[in-house]
């Protein structure tokens, strides 16, 4: 999970779940591509980290 000097980011509307739930990890925001950035503002998407979290695995 990626830190800010803050600890870990808030949840963001890109999220799937809150940052640390179990069964789930980071993946490069679709809005951004990763950049954090949009039109020189930050991403209402990912709240400008740049990744987003989403639950993985499956079955």
């Amino acid at each position: 999970m990626a830190n800010g000097p803050n600890g870990p980011r808030p949840e963001q509307p890109g999220d799937e779940a809150p940052p640390g739930t179990p069964g789930t990890g980071q993946n490069i925001c679709p809005t951004c591509k990763g950049d954090g950035r949009i039109d020189n503002r930050t991403c209402d998407n990912c709240g400008g980290s740049g990744y987003v979290v989403e639950g993985i695995g499956g079955g």
